[in-house]
């Protein structure tokens, strides 16, 4: 089947587009042009028309650069913009694809106060933030959701931090530190093998609807330094945040996501402790099991 996948040369895009053409899918590749913008005209309206599905993965990195006014305007139209642009699409298409599968991220959900670390599991029952990037992934969903009345179903990926080889979040955490701040802020993680078989099964599984948590579970800051044999200098929450801003919330904050959704599908996780799935990724090891 036809299957249109934005953002198919980032880190996570490149290994959908592999597992979709590894299967014998036509796979539609759109990547992000020079800028912020994806730019869904002429060709690429086009190519929408008669997908049976579109992986939508286009953003800007979060990561990339400090946040200035205008590089965090960039990480929200670059989400936000380009999925109107999607829906769009979508909606003048002769023939309307089945699925959107988006992707959204698992900060969508209210962090945790300074000082305070919620051990209570945080489902997709839960309700979004109010901090910059709960913000955008609350409009990003929003106009996923757009495509529902078009009669497409609908799956918005909330995502943890993705485990893989070749680069990624990993090859960001090189620099020899053990925790950052306190370390009892919850990280939200999943190796890329599964978030790959993620977004498969939210293509072909129709049960596959709405948010889910496409997360293996959370650890505590400290206890993913230890697993990374960070044994360096801890780095103080007010050095982070002179160092990077806003930009330092993120890695500060956190919460205990849980896959509730994904358990309940009966998903098949190729590594669900964090240990397993870093030894794979030091292997160079990124193909799911079974």
């Amino acid at each position: 089947m036809k299957v249109v996948v934005t953002g198919a040369t980032g880190y996570l895009g490149r290994p959908v587009c592999e597992a979709l053409r590894a299967r014998g899918d036509d796979v539609v590749a759109l990547a992000r042009s020079s800028g912020a913008d994806l730019e869904l005209q002429g060709a690429w309206m086009d190519a929408l028309d008669g997908a049976a599905a579109v992986v939508h993965l286009a953003g800007e990195p979060i990561a990339g650069k400090r946040w200035t006014a205008r590089q965090k305007q960039i990480i929200r139209d670059s989400r936000v913009e380009t999925t109107r642009h999607v829906v769009e699409a979508i909606a003048r298409a002769r023939a309307r694809p089945g699925v959107l599968v988006t992707a959204s991220g698992a900060d969508y959900y209210a962090a945790a106060l300074p000082g305070e670390f919620d051990d209570d599991a945080v489902t997709e029952a839960d309700p979004p933030g109010d901090g910059f990037l709960a913000r955008v992934c609350r409009d990003w969903e929003a106009e996923a959701r757009a495509a529902e009345p078009l009669g497409v179903r609908v799956v918005r990926m909330r995502c943890g931090l993705v485990l893989g080889p070749d680069g990624g979040a990993l090859a960001r955490m090189k620099a020899p530190f053990s925790r950052l701040g306190s370390g009892r802020q919850w990280v939200s993680w999943i190796a890329l093998a599964d978030a790959v078989a993620g977004y498969v099964a939210a293509i072909d599984d129709p049960r596959y609807r709405g948010p889910i948590n496409l997360v293996a579970g959370s650890v505590r800051n400290a206890e993913l330094a230890r697993a990374l044999h960070r044994v360096g200098v801890p780095v103080p929450a007010f050095a982070l945040r002179a160092a990077l801003g806003e930009m330092a919330d993120p890695l500060l904050e956190g919460r205990n996501v849980v896959p509730a959704k994904l358990d309940e599908l009966g998903f098949r996780f190729t590594h669900r402790e964090l240990g397993a799935a870093l030894a794979a990724t030091r292997a160079g090891t990124s193909e799911r099991a079974g």
